[in-house]
C-alpha cells in the first residue's frame, strides 16, 4: 500500500509540473530567434554597429547633432547682401525663399557661418511664420557668426516683426550636402 501512495503521489507531482509548464508556454504569444551560422558563434560588433549606423543614415530625421544659437531673419535685397547665395551663386532677388532638396522637398534657405557646411539641413520651432510650428531649412548662404541661422524671408516686415532675433535649439538633419555624422 505504501507504494501505491508514493506512485500516487509522484504521478500528482508530475501531473501538477506538466500542467503548470504547459500553462506557462500557452502564454508564449511570439517568439523570435536569431541565428548565428558564424562556425565560431562570434558575435561582430564593429559589423553590428555599422548596421545599425546604416539604419540611422537612412533615416532622413534622425537628428545628428543639436546647437543653441540665435534665429535672425534677412531678405535677399538687403543693404549689405549681394541678392546671390554664397554657397551656390544662385540669384534670389526674384523673391526666392524655398530650395528643393531631393531628400526634403521644399524646404527654406538659412544662412550659417561655416560651423554648418553649405548643403546641411537643419530643423528648428518658430510658430509665427509656419503653420505646423516647425521649419526645417537648407544652408546656402554665408554671412552669420558662431552658431547663428539667418533665415531667408520675403519682405523686411516679415523679418522684424515674425522673426526678430530669438534664441533656439535647432536639430542637424544632414552636415553638408550627405548625411555624414561630425
Amino acid at each position: 500500500m505504501k507504494k501505491i501512495k508514493a506512485i500516487y503521489k509522484i504521478l500528482c507531482i508530475t501531473i501538477l509540473i506538466g500542467v503548470v509548464l504547459c500553462f506557462q508556454n500557452s502564454n508564449i504569444i511570439n517568439v523570435s530567434r536569431a541565428t548565428n551560422d558564424n562556425p565560431n558563434k562570434n558575435v561582430d560588433l564593429n559589423a553590428m554597429a555599422k548596421v545599425i549606423e546604416n539604419f540611422q543614415q537612412a533615416d532622413i530625421n534622425t537628428v545628428l547633432d543639436t546647437y543653441y544659437g540665435t534665429l535672425t531673419a534677412y531678405v535677399a535685397n538687403c543693404p549689405l547682401c549681394s541678392g546671390k547665395l554664397g554657397c551656390t551663386g544662385q540669384n534670389v532677388l526674384d523673391g526666392t525663399t524655398e530650395y528643393i532638396d531631393p531628400q526634403y522637398g521644399k524646404i527654406n534657405i538659412v544662412a550659417s557661418s561655416p560651423n554648418l557646411p553649405c548643403g546641411s539641413v537643419v530643423r528648428f520651432n518658430n510658430n509665427t511664420i509656419s503653420n505646423t510650428g516647425v521649419i526645417t531649412a537648407i544652408v546656402l548662404d554665408r554671412g552669420v557668426t558662431g552658431t547663428t541661422l539667418d533665415l531667408l524671408v520675403d519682405s523686411t516686415e516679415t523679418a522684424l516683426t515674425k522673426i526678430g532675433s530669438k534664441k533656439i535649439n535647432y536639430d542637424i538633419l544632414r552636415f553638408g550636402w550627405t548625411r555624414e555624422l561630425s
